[in-house]
């Protein structure tokens, strides 16, 4: 299937309009570069609140790693991992892999506990206020766990479920699954509704400030979705996305569709698209500054203004094509990962996440999943 997008992506990759020309800033400093991995991988990075960024490989391998891009420890459990990372209020850190489990590691680096589905996670784990952990995974099933690895409860879909679940103030639960349909379920696991799309649901969604969910489908549709399940609109992207949306402090939707950035305002109108060379399929960040960071091809990092501007790009000198979504710490630091290597870069003007309630993939550099939390 990428083959074929790969094919269209690049008969037209150019033929949009070119953004407005200002003045460049310069270009984004790489402050370090860490090797990690012979193979590309889908794990986006997380980063504690003491400044630690945990990031996970396709090989097998957990690293957290200083802010001065030193490896503190490393976990080994050997087998392919595209669930990132998600860090609770102490610390644990929680993140599924295709050895059927879902990990859970204490902020040294020690296994606290696994608990064994009945398939692959590739699904993120969000964290509820309580602590309970909330993750999907290719046995069909979404699971909620109490902090100690205990179950609460499961919820059976039709077809497998890797898109990462969001958690309203209320404490719903949202998340899509291959059955094409998109879900949102009360904190003790019973349905509270559904919304059926076209195609299977591979991103994962964010939630605006009034509870207004946003998600794509396979099907090619960006869609918003009122808190009680009504559909608010749908948007026609023109195309297949694994990017999951992003706020900014305006309320505009951003995200990749095939080679496109692509700019959507909170009443669903398309405000902007910009071509790229390659398949995006890692989500943006939205800066407290009014920037739009996108991360593309060949380990281009760009930062867009609202406006469709080019305000600054750099290379991260790395040739691969990154999947991984990248993240923004409190100082404002950019940290990209293309799967095989980790990099941290110092962007000028730096700023920290926009003071939206989903500015980056998973809403906060702590990858919980729940709206409020930063």
């Amino acid at each position: 299937m990428k083959l074929l997008r790969l094919f269209g992506i690049i008969v037209c990759a150019f033929c949009l309009v070119a953004p407005v020309a200002i003045r460049a800033q310069p270009a984004a400093t790489n402050l370090w570069q860490l090797w990690v991995s012979h193979f590309n991988g889908e794990s986006s990075p997380a980063i504690a609140r003491d400044g630690t960024i945990y990031y996970a490989t396709f090989d097998g391998k957990l690293l957290a790693i200083t802010p001065a891009g030193e490896i503190k420890w490393t976990y080994y459990m050997g087998h392919e991992i595209k669930s990132s990372p998600a860090i609770a209020e102490d610390g644990t850190i929680y993140f599924g892999a295709r050895d059927r489990k879902l990990h859970a590691l204490t902020p040294d680096g020690n296994l606290k506990w696994t608990l064994a589905t009945g398939a692959w996670i590739d699904s993120s784990p969000a964290i509820g206020a309580d602590g309970t952990i909330y993750f999907g995974s290719w046995d069909k099933k979404f699971y909620a766990l109490k902090s100690d690895g205990s179950l609460k409860w499961i919820f059976a879909t039709s077809n497998i479920v890797v898109s990462s679940p969001a958690i309203g103030t209320d404490g719903t639960i949202y998340f899509g699954s291959h059955d094409k349909k998109f879900y949102a379920l009360q904190p003790d696991g019973s349905l509270r509704w559904f919304f059926l799309t076209g195609g299977p649901i591979t991103s994962s969604p964010a939630i605006a400030t009034d509870g207004t969910i946003y998600f794509t489908s396979t099907d090619g549709c960006l869609y918003a979705l009122k808190p009680d399940g009504a559909e608010r609109w749908r948007l026609r992207t023109g195309g297949f996305t694994e990017s999951s949306p992003v706020l900014d402090e305006q309320g505009n939707i951003y995200l990749a569709v095939n080679n496109t950035k692509t700019c959507v305002s909170a009443d669903g109108e398309k405000n902007w698209d910009y071509g790229s060379p390659l398949l995006i399929d890692n989500s943006p960040a939205a800066t407290a500054n009014g920037l739009i960071y996108f991360a593309t091809a060949w380990g281009d990092l760009s930062a867009f203004n609202a406006q469709r501007q080019v305000v600054w790009s750099a290379n991260i000198g790395t040739g691969v094509i990154p999947n991984s979504s990248l993240a923004i710490g409190p100082d404002g630091l950019i940290y990209v990962g293309d799967g095989r290597n980790l990099n941290c870069l110092g962007a000028p003007n730096a700023a920290p996440l926009a003071k939206s309630s989903w500015p980056m993939f998973r809403a906060n550099p702590r990858h919980t999943g729940r709206v409020g939390e930063n």
